[in-house]
Protein backbone atom coordinates (compact mmCIF):
# COMPACT_ATOMS: atom_id res chain seq x y z
CA UNK A 1 0.00 0.00 0.00
CA UNK A 2 1.21 3.48 -0.76
CA UNK A 3 0.51 4.81 2.75
CA UNK A 4 3.02 2.23 4.04
CA UNK A 5 5.93 4.47 3.11
CA UNK A 6 4.66 7.47 5.05
CA UNK A 7 3.87 5.41 8.14
CA UNK A 8 7.03 3.34 8.12
CA UNK A 9 9.31 6.28 7.40
CA UNK A 10 8.11 7.93 10.59
CA UNK A 11 8.46 4.69 12.54
CA UNK A 12 11.97 3.82 11.39
CA UNK A 13 13.50 7.19 10.55
CA UNK A 14 15.77 7.25 13.56
CA UNK A 15 16.95 3.65 13.15
CA UNK A 16 17.69 4.21 9.49
CA UNK A 17 19.95 7.12 10.44
CA UNK A 18 21.72 4.93 12.96
CA UNK A 19 22.15 2.22 10.33
CA UNK A 20 23.79 4.62 7.89
CA UNK A 21 26.23 5.87 10.50
CA UNK A 22 27.23 2.88 12.62
CA UNK A 23 25.95 -0.49 11.35
CA UNK A 24 28.40 -3.15 10.22
CA UNK A 25 27.64 -6.36 8.37
CA UNK A 26 27.56 -9.82 9.97
CA UNK A 27 31.05 -10.58 8.72
CA UNK A 28 32.42 -7.38 10.21
CA UNK A 29 32.90 -5.47 6.96
CA UNK A 30 32.12 -1.77 7.13
CA UNK A 31 28.91 -1.15 5.20
CA UNK A 32 29.93 2.49 4.75
CA UNK A 33 32.74 1.29 2.45
CA UNK A 34 30.89 -0.91 0.00
CA UNK A 35 32.29 -2.67 -3.00
CA UNK A 36 31.18 -0.82 -6.14
CA UNK A 37 28.92 -3.73 -7.05
CA UNK A 38 27.37 -4.24 -3.60
CA UNK A 39 23.68 -3.54 -3.91
CA UNK A 40 22.81 -1.39 -0.87
CA UNK A 41 19.43 -1.57 0.93
CA UNK A 42 16.78 0.60 -0.72
CA UNK A 43 13.90 0.10 1.74
CA UNK A 44 15.56 -0.78 5.06
CA UNK A 45 13.94 1.42 7.67
CA UNK A 46 10.84 1.69 5.49
CA UNK A 47 9.51 -1.74 4.57
CA UNK A 48 11.31 -3.43 7.46
CA UNK A 49 13.44 -2.40 10.48
CA UNK A 50 16.72 -0.78 9.60
CA UNK A 51 18.92 -2.26 12.34
CA UNK A 52 20.04 -5.81 12.87
CA UNK A 53 18.66 -6.04 16.42
CA UNK A 54 15.21 -4.71 15.53
CA UNK A 55 15.00 -6.79 12.37
CA UNK A 56 15.94 -10.03 14.11
CA UNK A 57 13.44 -9.34 16.89
CA UNK A 58 10.62 -8.74 14.41
CA UNK A 59 11.47 -11.82 12.33
CA UNK A 60 11.59 -13.98 15.46
CA UNK A 61 8.06 -12.88 16.32
CA UNK A 62 6.80 -13.88 12.88
CA UNK A 63 8.55 -17.25 12.78
CA UNK A 64 7.59 -18.14 16.36
CA UNK A 65 3.92 -17.93 15.42
CA UNK A 66 4.28 -19.63 12.00
CA UNK A 67 3.20 -23.26 11.71
CA UNK A 68 4.72 -26.16 9.80
CA UNK A 69 1.84 -27.25 7.56
CA UNK A 70 3.56 -29.12 4.72
CA UNK A 71 5.00 -32.61 4.84
CA UNK A 72 7.05 -31.99 1.70
CA UNK A 73 9.96 -29.65 1.04
CA UNK A 74 8.85 -26.73 -1.19
CA UNK A 75 10.50 -26.47 -4.58
CA UNK A 76 9.13 -22.94 -4.91
CA UNK A 77 7.36 -20.37 -2.75
CA UNK A 78 5.12 -17.49 -3.74
CA UNK A 79 5.43 -14.93 -0.93
CA UNK A 80 4.47 -11.26 -0.48
CA UNK A 81 6.80 -8.28 -0.66
CA UNK A 82 4.99 -5.52 1.22
CA UNK A 83 5.98 -3.83 4.46
CA UNK A 84 6.50 -6.38 7.18
CA UNK A 85 3.82 -4.91 9.46
CA UNK A 86 1.31 -5.85 6.75
CA UNK A 87 2.67 -9.01 5.13
CA UNK A 88 5.52 -10.26 7.30
CA UNK A 89 3.47 -12.96 9.00
CA UNK A 90 2.33 -14.40 5.68
CA UNK A 91 5.87 -14.39 4.29
CA UNK A 92 7.23 -16.11 7.41
CA UNK A 93 4.50 -18.75 7.13
CA UNK A 94 5.84 -19.57 3.68
CA UNK A 95 9.51 -19.61 4.61
CA UNK A 96 8.72 -21.71 7.69
CA UNK A 97 7.99 -24.66 5.37
CA UNK A 98 11.63 -24.80 4.20
CA UNK A 99 14.00 -27.24 5.87
CA UNK A 100 16.30 -24.67 7.46
CA UNK A 101 19.16 -27.16 7.60
CA UNK A 102 19.06 -27.82 3.85
CA UNK A 103 22.01 -26.66 1.78
CA UNK A 104 20.67 -25.35 -1.53
CA UNK A 105 22.75 -25.44 -4.69
CA UNK A 106 20.99 -22.45 -6.27
CA UNK A 107 18.37 -20.04 -4.92
CA UNK A 108 16.46 -18.07 -7.56
CA UNK A 109 14.66 -14.87 -6.52
CA UNK A 110 12.20 -13.63 -9.14
CA UNK A 111 10.23 -10.40 -8.97
CA UNK A 112 8.43 -8.02 -11.31
CA UNK A 113 9.72 -4.48 -11.71
CA UNK A 114 7.96 -1.74 -9.73
CA UNK A 115 10.36 1.10 -10.46
CA UNK A 116 11.08 1.15 -14.19
CA UNK A 117 9.97 -0.27 -17.52
CA UNK A 118 12.39 -2.32 -19.62
CA UNK A 119 12.33 -5.30 -21.94
CA UNK A 120 13.46 -8.74 -20.89
CA UNK A 121 14.67 -9.69 -17.42
CA UNK A 122 17.58 -8.20 -15.46
CA UNK A 123 19.93 -10.43 -13.45
CA UNK A 124 22.25 -8.98 -10.83
CA UNK A 125 25.56 -10.72 -11.50
CA UNK A 126 28.30 -9.06 -9.42
CA UNK A 127 29.08 -8.14 -5.85
CA UNK A 128 26.59 -8.80 -3.04
CA UNK A 129 23.17 -7.81 -1.78
CA UNK A 130 23.36 -6.01 1.56
CA UNK A 131 20.77 -6.02 4.36
CA UNK A 132 21.03 -5.12 8.06
CA UNK A 133 21.72 -8.83 8.66
CA UNK A 134 24.81 -8.88 6.44
CA UNK A 135 25.88 -9.53 2.87
CA UNK A 136 24.62 -12.22 0.48
CA UNK A 137 26.82 -13.33 -2.39
CA UNK A 138 25.69 -13.57 -5.99
CA UNK A 139 25.68 -17.12 -7.39
CA UNK A 140 28.18 -17.46 -10.32
CA UNK A 141 25.37 -19.15 -12.26
CA UNK A 142 23.81 -15.69 -12.63
CA UNK A 143 26.52 -14.63 -15.11
CA UNK A 144 26.34 -17.94 -16.96
CA UNK A 145 22.61 -17.53 -17.51
CA UNK A 146 23.07 -14.03 -18.95
CA UNK A 147 25.68 -15.34 -21.37
CA UNK A 148 23.46 -18.20 -22.54
CA UNK A 149 20.06 -16.52 -22.87
CA UNK A 150 19.22 -13.37 -24.82
CA UNK A 151 16.14 -12.68 -22.71
CA UNK A 152 18.46 -11.94 -19.76
CA UNK A 153 20.59 -8.84 -19.23
CA UNK A 154 23.07 -7.94 -16.49
CA UNK A 155 21.80 -4.36 -16.20
CA UNK A 156 21.94 -3.43 -12.51
CA UNK A 157 19.68 -0.37 -12.75
CA UNK A 158 16.34 -2.23 -12.35
CA UNK A 159 17.65 -3.60 -9.04
CA UNK A 160 18.84 -0.41 -7.40
CA UNK A 161 15.49 0.87 -6.08
CA UNK A 162 13.44 -2.33 -6.43
CA UNK A 163 12.02 -3.62 -3.15
CA UNK A 164 10.42 -6.92 -4.21
CA UNK A 165 13.59 -9.00 -3.91
CA UNK A 166 15.22 -7.03 -1.11
CA UNK A 167 12.43 -7.69 1.38
CA UNK A 168 12.79 -11.47 0.87
CA UNK A 169 16.44 -11.55 1.88
CA UNK A 170 16.11 -11.06 5.67
CA UNK A 171 13.71 -14.03 5.81
CA UNK A 172 16.28 -16.24 4.10
CA UNK A 173 19.13 -14.88 6.24
CA UNK A 174 17.22 -15.44 9.47
CA UNK A 175 15.81 -18.88 8.64
CA UNK A 176 18.50 -20.75 6.70
CA UNK A 177 21.36 -22.10 8.81
CA UNK A 178 23.76 -22.79 5.95
CA UNK A 179 25.49 -20.19 3.79
CA UNK A 180 23.77 -19.47 0.51
CA UNK A 181 24.07 -17.30 -2.56
CA UNK A 182 21.31 -15.93 -4.79
CA UNK A 183 20.36 -15.39 -8.41
CA UNK A 184 18.26 -12.17 -8.32
CA UNK A 185 16.02 -11.68 -11.37
CA UNK A 186 13.72 -8.73 -12.09
CA UNK A 187 11.23 -9.04 -14.96
CA UNK A 188 10.56 -5.88 -16.94
CA UNK A 189 7.34 -4.99 -18.74
CA UNK A 190 4.32 -7.24 -19.25
CA UNK A 191 5.37 -9.41 -22.17
CA UNK A 192 4.25 -13.03 -22.05
CA UNK A 193 6.98 -13.75 -24.61
CA UNK A 194 9.56 -12.62 -22.03
CA UNK A 195 7.93 -14.87 -19.45
CA UNK A 196 8.03 -17.87 -21.79
CA UNK A 197 11.70 -17.37 -22.65
CA UNK A 198 12.63 -16.88 -19.01
CA UNK A 199 10.76 -20.04 -18.01
CA UNK A 200 12.59 -22.01 -20.71
CA UNK A 201 15.93 -20.72 -19.40
CA UNK A 202 15.19 -21.61 -15.78
CA UNK A 203 13.21 -24.85 -16.20
CA UNK A 204 16.29 -27.14 -16.11
CA UNK A 205 17.05 -25.86 -12.60
CA UNK A 206 13.64 -26.66 -11.16
CA UNK A 207 14.93 -29.59 -9.13
CA UNK A 208 14.88 -30.55 -5.43
CA UNK A 209 18.43 -29.29 -4.89
CA UNK A 210 17.37 -25.72 -5.76
CA UNK A 211 14.81 -23.23 -4.44
CA UNK A 212 12.66 -20.69 -6.31
CA UNK A 213 11.25 -17.65 -4.50
CA UNK A 214 8.51 -15.79 -6.38
CA UNK A 215 7.89 -12.34 -4.92
CA UNK A 216 4.37 -11.03 -5.40
CA UNK A 217 1.44 -9.43 -3.64
CA UNK A 218 -2.07 -10.09 -4.90
CA UNK A 219 -5.03 -7.67 -5.25
CA UNK A 220 -4.30 -3.97 -4.95
CA UNK A 221 -6.71 -1.45 -3.42
CA UNK A 222 -10.20 -2.99 -3.50
CA UNK A 223 -12.34 -3.16 -0.36
CA UNK A 224 -11.61 -5.94 2.14
CA UNK A 225 -14.31 -8.44 1.04
CA UNK A 226 -13.68 -7.83 -2.67
CA UNK A 227 -9.98 -8.50 -2.10
CA UNK A 228 -10.68 -11.80 -0.39
CA UNK A 229 -12.84 -13.00 -3.30
CA UNK A 230 -10.36 -11.92 -5.96
CA UNK A 231 -7.37 -13.31 -4.08
CA UNK A 232 -9.11 -16.63 -3.48
CA UNK A 233 -9.89 -16.94 -7.18
CA UNK A 234 -6.28 -16.18 -8.14
CA UNK A 235 -4.92 -18.68 -5.61
CA UNK A 236 -7.28 -21.38 -6.91
CA UNK A 237 -6.06 -20.68 -10.45
CA UNK A 238 -2.45 -21.12 -9.32
CA UNK A 239 -3.26 -24.47 -7.70
CA UNK A 240 -4.49 -25.78 -11.07
CA UNK A 241 -0.85 -25.51 -12.28
CA UNK A 242 -2.16 -24.06 -15.53
CA UNK A 243 -0.85 -20.79 -17.04
CA UNK A 244 -4.06 -20.61 -19.08
CA UNK A 245 -6.31 -20.82 -16.02
CA UNK A 246 -4.08 -18.32 -14.24
CA UNK A 247 -4.40 -15.73 -17.01
CA UNK A 248 -8.14 -16.36 -17.26
CA UNK A 249 -8.50 -15.63 -13.54
CA UNK A 250 -6.42 -12.46 -13.82
CA UNK A 251 -8.47 -11.14 -16.73
CA UNK A 252 -11.74 -12.26 -15.11
CA UNK A 253 -11.07 -10.36 -11.90
CA UNK A 254 -9.62 -7.24 -13.50
CA UNK A 255 -12.62 -6.99 -15.84
CA UNK A 256 -15.24 -7.75 -13.18
CA UNK A 257 -15.89 -4.11 -12.31
CA UNK A 258 -14.46 -4.41 -8.79
CA UNK A 259 -14.19 -0.92 -7.35
CA UNK A 260 -10.60 0.39 -7.04
CA UNK A 261 -9.00 -2.90 -8.14
CA UNK A 262 -5.73 -1.86 -9.81
CA UNK A 263 -4.43 -5.39 -10.33
CA UNK A 264 -5.35 -8.93 -9.29
CA UNK A 265 -1.66 -9.79 -8.76
CA UNK A 266 1.05 -7.18 -8.98
CA UNK A 267 3.81 -9.71 -9.73
CA UNK A 268 1.79 -11.71 -12.22
CA UNK A 269 4.69 -12.03 -14.67
CA UNK A 270 6.74 -13.71 -11.94
CA UNK A 271 3.87 -16.02 -11.01
CA UNK A 272 3.26 -16.87 -14.66
CA UNK A 273 6.97 -17.68 -15.09
CA UNK A 274 6.73 -20.26 -12.30
CA UNK A 275 3.58 -21.81 -13.77
CA UNK A 276 5.19 -22.07 -17.19
CA UNK A 277 8.08 -23.92 -15.52
CA UNK A 278 5.86 -26.31 -13.56
CA UNK A 279 3.02 -26.89 -16.02
CA UNK A 280 2.93 -30.53 -17.04
CA UNK A 281 5.68 -31.61 -14.66
CA UNK A 282 4.52 -34.92 -13.19
CA UNK A 283 3.66 -34.80 -9.51
CA UNK A 284 4.03 -31.03 -9.08
CA UNK A 285 1.20 -29.57 -7.05
CA UNK A 286 0.54 -26.23 -5.40
CA UNK A 287 -0.63 -25.87 -1.81
CA UNK A 288 -1.88 -22.73 -0.13
CA UNK A 289 -0.27 -21.95 3.23
CA UNK A 290 -1.65 -18.66 4.53
CA UNK A 291 -3.73 -15.69 3.42
CA UNK A 292 -4.17 -12.22 4.84
CA UNK A 293 -4.62 -8.76 3.46
CA UNK A 294 -3.55 -5.38 4.81
CA UNK A 295 -7.00 -4.94 6.34
CA UNK A 296 -6.10 -7.69 8.81
CA UNK A 297 -3.21 -5.58 10.14
CA UNK A 298 -3.79 -3.03 12.92
CA UNK A 299 -2.02 -0.53 10.66
CA UNK A 300 -4.34 -0.97 7.65
CA UNK A 301 -7.91 0.05 6.89
CA UNK A 302 -10.50 -2.14 5.21
CA UNK A 303 -11.61 0.28 2.49
CA UNK A 304 -8.50 -0.06 0.30
CA UNK A 305 -6.37 -3.14 0.90
CA UNK A 306 -3.60 -5.26 -0.61
CA UNK A 307 -3.79 -9.06 -0.59
CA UNK A 308 -1.04 -11.47 0.45
CA UNK A 309 -0.72 -15.21 -0.12
CA UNK A 310 1.95 -17.74 0.77
CA UNK A 311 1.74 -20.65 -1.68
CA UNK A 312 4.16 -23.56 -2.18
CA UNK A 313 4.93 -25.73 -5.18
CA UNK A 314 5.86 -29.23 -4.05
CA UNK A 315 6.66 -32.62 -5.54
CA UNK A 316 3.79 -34.82 -4.45
CA UNK A 317 4.66 -38.31 -3.35
CA UNK A 318 3.48 -41.08 -5.69
CA UNK A 319 0.22 -42.63 -4.59
CA UNK A 320 0.52 -46.29 -3.67
CA UNK A 321 -3.14 -47.12 -3.22
CA UNK A 322 -5.28 -48.38 -6.09
CA UNK A 323 -7.68 -45.88 -7.59
CA UNK A 324 -10.95 -46.98 -9.12
CA UNK A 325 -14.38 -45.63 -10.01
CA UNK A 326 -17.70 -47.34 -9.45
CA UNK A 327 -20.34 -47.32 -12.19
CA UNK A 328 -22.26 -44.77 -10.13
CA UNK A 329 -19.17 -42.54 -10.00
CA UNK A 330 -18.75 -42.81 -13.76
CA UNK A 331 -22.38 -41.96 -14.44
CA UNK A 332 -22.19 -38.98 -12.07
CA UNK A 333 -19.14 -37.59 -13.87
CA UNK A 334 -20.71 -38.01 -17.31
CA UNK A 335 -23.94 -36.35 -16.17
CA UNK A 336 -21.93 -33.53 -14.60
CA UNK A 337 -19.94 -33.01 -17.80
CA UNK A 338 -23.11 -32.80 -19.92
CA UNK A 339 -24.88 -30.53 -17.45
CA UNK A 340 -21.83 -28.26 -17.35
CA UNK A 341 -21.70 -28.04 -21.15
CA UNK A 342 -25.42 -27.39 -21.42
CA UNK A 343 -25.22 -24.53 -18.93
CA UNK A 344 -22.04 -23.01 -20.35
CA UNK A 345 -23.08 -23.19 -24.01
CA UNK A 346 -26.44 -21.62 -23.19
CA UNK A 347 -24.75 -18.66 -21.52
CA UNK A 348 -25.22 -19.71 -17.90
CA UNK A 349 -22.59 -20.13 -15.20
CA UNK A 350 -22.23 -23.87 -14.46
CA UNK A 351 -23.13 -24.72 -10.88
CA UNK A 352 -20.90 -27.22 -9.05
CA UNK A 353 -22.74 -30.12 -7.40
CA UNK A 354 -23.28 -30.37 -3.66
CA UNK A 355 -20.03 -31.90 -2.41
CA UNK A 356 -21.79 -33.57 0.51
CA UNK A 357 -23.66 -35.76 -1.98
CA UNK A 358 -20.57 -36.86 -3.88
CA UNK A 359 -18.53 -39.96 -3.16
CA UNK A 360 -15.06 -39.58 -1.69
CA UNK A 361 -13.56 -40.80 -4.97
CA UNK A 362 -15.05 -37.91 -6.93
CA UNK A 363 -13.56 -35.48 -4.43
CA UNK A 364 -10.11 -37.06 -4.74
CA UNK A 365 -7.46 -34.94 -6.49
CA UNK A 366 -6.88 -36.51 -9.91
CA UNK A 367 -6.31 -35.60 -13.54
CA UNK A 368 -8.72 -36.27 -16.39
CA UNK A 369 -9.31 -35.77 -20.10
CA UNK A 370 -12.72 -35.08 -21.63
CA UNK A 371 -13.20 -36.17 -25.25
CA UNK A 372 -16.13 -35.12 -27.44
CA UNK A 373 -17.31 -36.99 -30.55
CA UNK A 374 -19.95 -35.98 -33.10
CA UNK A 375 -21.30 -39.05 -34.91
CA UNK A 376 -18.04 -40.84 -34.23
CA UNK A 377 -15.77 -38.00 -35.36
CA UNK A 378 -13.44 -36.32 -32.87
CA UNK A 379 -14.83 -32.88 -31.93
CA UNK A 380 -12.51 -31.88 -29.09
CA UNK A 381 -10.21 -33.35 -26.46
CA UNK A 382 -8.45 -31.53 -23.64
CA UNK A 383 -7.17 -32.72 -20.28
CA UNK A 384 -5.20 -31.77 -17.21
CA UNK A 385 -2.77 -33.86 -15.15
CA UNK A 386 -3.74 -32.00 -11.98
CA UNK A 387 -2.88 -33.54 -8.63
CA UNK A 388 -4.26 -30.63 -6.62
CA UNK A 389 -7.87 -30.28 -7.80
CA UNK A 390 -10.84 -32.55 -7.05
CA UNK A 391 -11.74 -34.88 -9.91
CA UNK A 392 -15.26 -33.56 -10.34
CA UNK A 393 -13.96 -29.99 -10.78
CA UNK A 394 -11.36 -31.12 -13.32
CA UNK A 395 -14.10 -32.84 -15.34
CA UNK A 396 -16.23 -29.68 -15.31
CA UNK A 397 -13.32 -27.51 -16.46
CA UNK A 398 -12.09 -29.93 -19.13
CA UNK A 399 -15.59 -30.40 -20.55
CA UNK A 400 -15.76 -26.66 -21.25
CA UNK A 401 -12.18 -26.60 -22.57
CA UNK A 402 -12.76 -29.56 -24.90
CA UNK A 403 -15.81 -27.81 -26.35
CA UNK A 404 -14.32 -24.34 -26.70
CA UNK A 405 -10.52 -24.37 -26.56
CA UNK A 406 -9.26 -27.25 -28.72
CA UNK A 407 -7.41 -25.25 -31.37
CA UNK A 408 -8.09 -27.93 -33.99
CA UNK A 409 -11.83 -27.27 -34.06
CA UNK A 410 -14.40 -24.51 -34.00
CA UNK A 411 -16.20 -24.20 -30.68
CA UNK A 412 -19.13 -26.55 -30.10
CA UNK A 413 -22.49 -24.77 -30.25
CA UNK A 414 -25.44 -25.37 -27.96
CA UNK A 415 -27.54 -26.64 -30.89
CA UNK A 416 -24.81 -29.16 -31.71
CA UNK A 417 -24.70 -30.54 -28.17
CA UNK A 418 -27.50 -33.05 -28.84
CA UNK A 419 -25.22 -34.79 -31.35
CA UNK A 420 -22.18 -34.86 -29.05
CA UNK A 421 -21.10 -38.00 -27.21
CA UNK A 422 -18.95 -37.50 -24.11
CA UNK A 423 -16.02 -39.71 -23.11
CA UNK A 424 -14.01 -39.26 -19.91
CA UNK A 425 -10.53 -40.60 -19.17
CA UNK A 426 -9.57 -40.44 -15.49
CA UNK A 427 -5.80 -40.63 -15.07
CA UNK A 428 -3.71 -42.59 -12.61
CA UNK A 429 -0.48 -41.06 -11.23
CA UNK A 430 2.39 -40.93 -13.72
CA UNK A 431 5.52 -43.07 -13.46
CA UNK A 432 8.82 -42.25 -15.10
CA UNK A 433 10.24 -45.17 -17.07
CA UNK A 434 13.84 -46.06 -17.88
CA UNK A 435 13.06 -48.21 -20.93
CA UNK A 436 10.35 -48.06 -23.58
CA UNK A 437 9.98 -51.79 -23.05
CA UNK A 438 7.92 -50.87 -19.99
CA UNK A 439 5.18 -49.40 -22.23
CA UNK A 440 2.19 -51.66 -22.94
CA UNK A 441 0.28 -50.42 -25.98
CA UNK A 442 -3.39 -49.97 -25.23
CA UNK A 443 -2.80 -50.02 -21.48
CA UNK A 444 -0.40 -47.12 -20.96
CA UNK A 445 -0.69 -43.52 -21.96
CA UNK A 446 2.61 -41.73 -22.49
CA UNK A 447 3.82 -38.29 -21.48
CA UNK A 448 7.01 -37.07 -23.16
CA UNK A 449 8.92 -34.07 -21.82
CA UNK A 450 12.07 -32.41 -23.14
CA UNK A 451 13.04 -29.02 -21.76
CA UNK A 452 9.95 -26.83 -21.72
CA UNK A 453 8.16 -28.91 -24.39
CA UNK A 454 5.84 -31.79 -23.63
CA UNK A 455 3.09 -33.88 -25.15
CA UNK A 456 0.88 -36.81 -24.30
CA UNK A 457 -1.19 -39.58 -25.88
CA UNK A 458 -3.96 -41.34 -24.00
CA UNK A 459 -3.84 -45.16 -23.89
CA UNK A 460 -6.74 -45.51 -26.31
CA UNK A 461 -4.80 -43.68 -29.08
CA UNK A 462 -2.65 -46.77 -29.65
CA UNK A 463 -5.76 -48.93 -30.02
CA UNK A 464 -7.51 -46.54 -32.40
CA UNK A 465 -4.48 -46.00 -34.67
CA UNK A 466 -2.92 -49.47 -34.38
CA UNK A 467 0.49 -47.84 -34.34
CA UNK A 468 3.63 -49.74 -33.41
CA UNK A 469 5.43 -48.68 -30.24
CA UNK A 470 7.93 -46.53 -32.16
CA UNK A 471 5.09 -44.91 -34.15
CA UNK A 472 3.26 -44.20 -30.89
CA UNK A 473 6.37 -42.52 -29.51
CA UNK A 474 7.32 -40.78 -32.74
CA UNK A 475 3.90 -39.23 -33.33
CA UNK A 476 3.72 -38.05 -29.73
CA UNK A 477 7.20 -36.53 -29.87
CA UNK A 478 6.65 -34.82 -33.24
CA UNK A 479 2.94 -33.98 -33.27
CA UNK A 480 2.31 -33.30 -29.59
CA UNK A 481 5.60 -32.25 -27.99
CA UNK A 482 7.04 -30.59 -31.09
CA UNK A 483 10.51 -32.09 -30.57
CA UNK A 484 10.80 -34.08 -33.78
CA UNK A 485 10.09 -37.71 -34.65
CA UNK A 486 13.11 -39.05 -32.78
CA UNK A 487 12.94 -36.47 -29.98
CA UNK A 488 11.66 -39.08 -27.53
CA UNK A 489 15.00 -40.88 -27.58
CA UNK A 490 16.68 -38.35 -25.24
CA UNK A 491 13.54 -37.07 -23.51
CA UNK A 492 11.91 -37.96 -20.21
CA UNK A 493 9.11 -40.50 -20.74
CA UNK A 494 6.35 -41.20 -18.26
CA UNK A 495 3.52 -43.71 -18.37
CA UNK A 496 0.09 -43.62 -16.82
CA UNK A 497 -3.13 -45.54 -17.11
CA UNK A 498 -6.59 -44.21 -17.77
CA UNK A 499 -10.01 -45.33 -16.64
CA UNK A 500 -12.01 -44.67 -19.81
CA UNK A 501 -15.82 -44.60 -20.06
CA UNK A 502 -18.48 -42.91 -22.17
CA UNK A 503 -22.18 -42.17 -22.25
CA UNK A 504 -23.13 -44.98 -24.63
CA UNK A 505 -21.27 -47.57 -22.58
CA UNK A 506 -23.23 -46.64 -19.44
CA UNK A 507 -26.59 -46.29 -21.16
CA UNK A 508 -26.82 -42.52 -20.94
CA UNK A 509 -27.27 -42.01 -24.71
Amino acid sequence: MYNLLNWSKRLYAFTLTVLMVTETSCNGQDMNKPNEFDRQPAVAGQFYPGTKAQLEKELKTYFDSAQQVLDEQPLALIVPHAGYVFSGQVAAAGYRQIDRNKKFKHIFLIGSSHTMFFNGAAVYTKGTFVTPLGKISIDPLASELVQKHNVLTDDIEPHIREHSLEVQLPFLQYWLKNDFSIIPIIIGGESQATVTLLAEALEPYFTPENLFIISSDFSHYPAYDDARRSDDDMAHAITTNSPVEFMKAKIRNENAGIDDLATAMCGWTSGLTLLKITEGKPGITYKTIMYRNSGDSPYGGKDRVVGYWAIAAIQQQTQTTDFNLSDDDRRELLKLARRTLNDYLSGKTPTPPDETKLSGTLKTNAGAFVTLHNHGQLRGCIGNFSTSTPLYRIVMAMAISAATEDYRFESVTHDELKDIDIEISVLTPMKRISSIKEIELGKHGIYIKKGSRSGTFLPQVAKETRWSLEEFLGHCARDKAGIGWDGWRDAEIFTYEAIVFDEKELGLR
